[in-house]
């Protein structure tokens, strides 16, 4: 008999060993699995089951969260939901999230152990903390005049702090209503049906996930390798530059829209712009130079993260001779994102440094502690200060007396240059209108904001969608909102 007690002890201690095996099993080493089952609804259910943490603009929440009243209890709401699409992406309880809603979930949603009171408290208890908030570098009034001046056209806007690196603004149009996306049903698999099919395109993310040839804006690039190389020394020197001007190697001459080209300075040359001063002086710098300055303002940079990821600009490694002139203006193979030529623009502003671009400003938990905070920091030395100085000399020629006074701001001094990029077979395509600029009040040494406007515009004729006429008074209109603001503490 107690024979038999000992093996029903012994049994019953071995099937509690494995229970107990079994258990940890479930709860340690198959719990991710478990957790990114599309069938576990639990999961689900505990993710909506409390209000979202915020995304802030300044000091007011652009998301929200609603009682749905169902097992996903709480969906996101969106206020300006497409003026602020491309900043806050969406969330959503059937397709996910995307861009800051995406690169921010675990702080909005209260699973980031960087929410936790204690450290590690939330990993050892499994507790979720309560969400965080996310404040964002948006300027308000930068972000509405933007959106105000591309008036539902094709385009995107990027506005910079030089001095810091700041997202000022962030638009794409035409745009949506994240909150369109927010829940679950057939509406939703509607909406997300029809923006997905719509040519227009209004999910995408024109100011950082979109690459256009930035053409003639190009040449702030190009004057840049020449003055840095030593192949230009004096701005009002003549270049001796035929019009038209034969690509080496080719039969094929490429010529200027206005007149006054031939053998112009690189002063006369940028302010008017000339092509054929451009490419020569590409091709006359190198393959080698040129590469190494895009690179140094940011192009071929395939890690820049703001911090969703920003798709690469473009500027090719190896070409022949030609293909380096017509890169040397914005053409060929040469694409950039808006926010891309932006940073050009903000690198000469402040005196040739080029600081790492930035969305998010700080991260506060539920009490309003600061968790995490982004501190500025230098990404690339673009120029010398002293090619910086030149650069602007050529910048603000362009606004006080060539192509681009459309952008003149009383009270400030302005620099900026205008771009027509061609595309498409034999450049029947339509152009894009490109306007980069950066504006300093009177009296100050470093630019307060540095701006790039493209604009794609079917319904424009070919001679009114110039940079100048159709992107430089969007490009004004963002700069003078943030000059207007008062200086941020």
């Amino acid at each position: 008999m107690t024979r038999c007690i000992r093996r029903c002890a012994a049994l019953t201690a071995l099937l509690l060993v494995a229970l107990l095996v079994n258990a940890v099993r479930v709860m340690v080493v198959e719990s991710g699995t478990y957790a990114k089952d599309p069938a576990n609804r639990r999961i689900a259910i505990a993710r909506y089951d409390r209000p979202r943490g915020g995304i802030l603009v300044g000091a007011r929440p652009v998301t929200g969260s609603r009682d749905t009243g169902g097992q996903l209890a709480y969906t996101r709401t969106y206020r300006d939901g497409p003026l602020y699409a491309p900043v806050t992406g969406f969330a959503s309880q059937t397709y996910g999230t995307s861009l800051l809603e995406g690169t921010e979930d675990g702080l909005l949603a209260g699973t980031s152990p960087q929410l936790a009171s204690v450290p590690l408290w939330s990993e050892i208890t499994r507790d979720r903390q309560r969400p965080g908030d996310v404040h964002t570098t948006i300027d308000a009034a930068a972000q509405q005049a933007a959106y105000a001046g591309l008036a539902g056209r094709r385009g995107a806007v990027a506005a910079l702090d030089p001095a810091t690196g700041r997202i000022l603004a962030l638009v794409s149009s035409p745009s949506y209503d994240p909150g369109l996306l927010a829940g679950t049903g057939p509406e939703v698999a509607e909406q997300w049906r029809r923006l997905n099919d719509d040519p227009a395109q209004p999910m995408l993310d024109r100011a950082i996930r979109q690459t256009y040839p930035p053409g003639s804006t190009f040449k702030v690039v190009t004057a840049a390798a020449a003055l840095e190389s030593g192949a230009v020394t004096d701005l009002g020197a003549p270049t001796r530059s035929p019009d038209p001007y034969r690509l080496p190697g080719t039969t094929w001459s490429l010529t200027n829209e206005g007149r006054g080209c031939a053998d112009a300075s690189v002063l006369d040359a940028f302010r008017v712009s000339c092509n054929t001063v451009f490419a020569k002086l590409g091709a006359d710098v190198g393959l080698a130079a040129m590469v190494r300055q895009a690179e140094a303002f940011g192009f071929n940079d395939t890690r820049l993260r703001i911090p969703p990821g920003v798709a690469k600009s473009n500027f090719d490694r190896t070409m022949s001779p030609d293909q380096v002139a017509l890169s040397s203006i914005g053409q060929f193979d040469t694409t950039a994102t808006p926010l891309q030529m932006a940073m050009v623009a903000a690198a000469v502003g402040n005196g040739g440094e080029l600081m790492r671009p930035y969305l998010v400003d700080r991260v506060t938990n539920h009490g309003g502690a600061v968790v995490q905070h982004t501190r500025p920091q230098p990404l690339h030395r673009a120029v010398s200060q002293g090619t910086a100085a030149r650069l602007r000399q050529l910048m603000e020629a362009v606004v006080s007396d060539g192509t681009g006074t459309n952008a003149a701001i009383p009270g400030a001094v302005v620099g900026g240059k205008t771009g027509t990029a061609q595309h498409g077979v034999g450049n029947k395509g339509t152009p894009y209108a490109w306007f980069i600029s950066y504006a300093r009040p009177l009296g100050s040494s470093r630019a307060s904001v540095a701006v790039a406007v493209v604009v794609e515009d079917a319904e424009a004729a070919r001679a009114d969608i110039s940079g100048g006429g159709s992107a430089a008074p969007i490009a004004r209109a963002v700069m003078q909102a943030v000059l207007a603001a008062p200086p941020r503490p």
